[in-house]
């Protein structure tokens, strides 16, 4: 690997103790959408002015306040996109709406021409302040360069009054990380002194990582130093704009607002050039995961993953944090039987905190469905297997049980791969509830017989079932109608049957009621054993039908 190649950026001089390591995140930023302008031009098909009005209307409802609708110098889509939004009256009064263009006179003035009519808006300025792009780029001198950001914010002043639009100014210096610390500090202050901020006359000075090159603490430490530079100015907001070059767009915006920020501007799922913008829904999920409002209705999250799908042409992989198809699935054996293990302990104790391992925030919080927490694979588990019959189908298997029968579903799944609840259902029907031949169970009669002990008795069981095809019927004592359906099952085949479990729970409430019975049957004189179920309206039947099934399962084996 040619890494000589490459260069980290130098680190910022702290001057003193950095304040950021030991702070914690309270409260949630100041949320800028930037979908329909830097998400949209990242497209391969940029959305057409009727998609992003839908888009528009999604964000509304999502709780954003402030929005950028477009860069409206550059095309005719992104104008009449502002237009119609305008004309129409989509801007609901708590929303600003925010307008991009670059740092010259004649893109400044055709953007006023998009907002004609608005009465608060944000306008976002910008000019490349890298020394390779000033210098190579657009060949412009330093101080022609520095004079471009105040020229530019005092225009847009001057538009502003004469056209009575109440403008908040936002000044971005394009490129910042790989630009000097020196000279991008010497572009804001002249921007500054140009607009003279104040909570009247707001502004918003917003740092790109136009390109992701500094590691999220080094990009926390400048935060710091412009945070600490601004700090007497009364009216500034710190604004942060991260992109994902480095896969850490996140992290660097949660250790920027630890730093200071109190804004951030990103896309939903994090979609924009190259690797992508922050994604505002991520850091939103990650700070509800903490406690804190994140002051936007992330409620149903797949509903967003749809219209967003839909209206971009984008995927969210499977794998997308708190998003995607699987993340709150479990395929490991272990993660299975943790999961269930706690869920059904919190049933029975409560807690106000939300601590299910593997599973950092209720999946119901964000509109994410139980269903999906367990996914059976050849890698999972009994509790796996147990977990999708309960909450598909209501069969609570007795733990001895579990094993049995995961071994025949792992079987399946080493040769096919998933397997889902259906299939799941459809193998315990046929390998527990079907098995009715050699020995079929046809009625069962029951009477009580007083024993020479007070108020004791004891059950007189007629048995009727067929043998291989042959009707029979059998009469035996017990206590109580399973023990003597099972004496006279023994007496008949003449074998030495013991039950050595036996459960029963209901299936489904009211007055079509189910019963389903759990059997674990144990042949003395083969030494085998089998569990059997049953199913019936009548808790009797059930269990007798559960001892066939063992019965025939055993018989199955020899």
């Amino acid at each position: 690997m040619n890494y000589e190649r490459y260069a980290a950026l130098p680190a910022p001089d702290m001057k003193g103790e950095r304040s950021w390591p030991g702070r914690r995140l309270q409260e949630a930023p100041i949320w800028c959408s930037v979908d329909l302008r830097d998400g949209n031009q990242a497209l391969t098909d940029p959305m057409t002015v009727e998609g992003k009005l839908e888009f528009f209307k999604l964000l509304v409802k999502m709780g954003f306040k402030e929005i950028e609708v477009g860069f409206p110098s550059a095309s005719g889509i992104e104008f009449d996109f502002v237009r119609e939004l305008l004309i129409r009256k989509l801007v609901p009064a708590d929303v600003k709406i925010q307008v991009l263009s670059q740092c010259r006179e004649h893109l400044i003035r055709r953007t006023f021409e998009a907002v004609e009519g608005a009465d608060n808006i944000i306008f976002h300025i910008y000019n490349n302040t890298s020394d390779i792009q000033r210098h190579i780029v657009y060949d412009l001198p330093d101080a022609e360069s520095l004079d471009m950001g105040a020229a530019a914010a005092s225009l847009v002043k001057k538009l502003a009054a004469e056209k009575g639009i109440r403008v908040t100014l936002e000044y971005s210096p394009e490129s910042f990380t790989e630009s000097d610390p020196d000279f991008v500090r010497q572009t804001y202050t002249r921007v500054i002194e140009v607009w003279k901020p104040s909570h009247d006359n707001p502004m918003i000075l917003d740092f790109p990582t136009t390109v992701e090159n500094l590691m999220p603490n080094e990009f926390a430490d400048r935060m710091e130093l412009i945070a600490r530079d601004i700090a007497g100015i009364p009216g500034i907001t710190l604004s942060i704009h991260p992109h994902n070059d480095r896969g850490t767009g996140v992290a660097s915006a949660e250790l920027a607002m630890l730093a200071g920020a109190k804004r951030i501007e990103g896309t939903l799922f994090g979609n924009g050039e190259r690797a992508g913008n922050v994604d505002i829904l991520n850091i939103a999920c990650n700070l509800l995961a903490r406690g804190i409002d994140p002051k936007l209705d992330i409620s149903n999250i797949l509903d967003v993953r749809k219209k967003y799908e839909h209206l971009t042409g984008m995927r969210v992989p499977e794998r997308y944090p708190y998003a995607g198809d699987l993340v709150f699935t479990a395929f490991s054996g272990g993660h299975q039987d943790a999961i269930n293990k706690v869920l059904a302990y919190r049933e029975k104790e409560p807690s106000k905190i939300w601590d299910i391992p593997y599973l950092p925030i209720d999946p119901a919080d964000i509109g994410r469905i139980y269903e999906s927490f367990v996914r059976i694979n050849s890698l999972s588990g009994r509790g796996g297997v147990a977990y999708v019959l309960e909450v598909y189908h209501g069969f609570k298997l007795p733990r001895d049980m579990r094993g049995e029968f995961s071994q025949i579903i792992q079987v399946i799944s080493e040769n096919e791969g998933e397997v889902d609840p259906e299939r799941i259902m459809t193998e315990f029907k046929k390998n527990y509830m079907d098995k009715k031949e050699p020995y079929h169970f046809k009625s069962i009669n029951t009477t009580d017989e007083p024993t020479a002990i007070a108020d004791n008795f004891l059950t007189v069981a007629t048995l009727s079932y067929t043998d291989h095809g042959e009707l029979k019927t059998v009469t035996a004592k017990g206590n109580g109608p399973i023990d003597a359906a099972k004496t006279a099952i023994s007496q008949d085949l003449k074998r030495s049957l013991r039950i050595l479990d036996y459960s029963e729970h209901a299936l489904t409430s009211g007055s079509n009621a189910q019963a389903a019975a759990y059997i674990h049957l144990f042949d003395s004189e083969t030494g085998r054993s089998a569990y059997g179920v049953g199913v019936s309206s009548s808790t009797t039947r059930a269990s007798i039908r559960a001892i066939f099934s063992a019965l025939n399962r055993i018989e199955e084996e020899n």
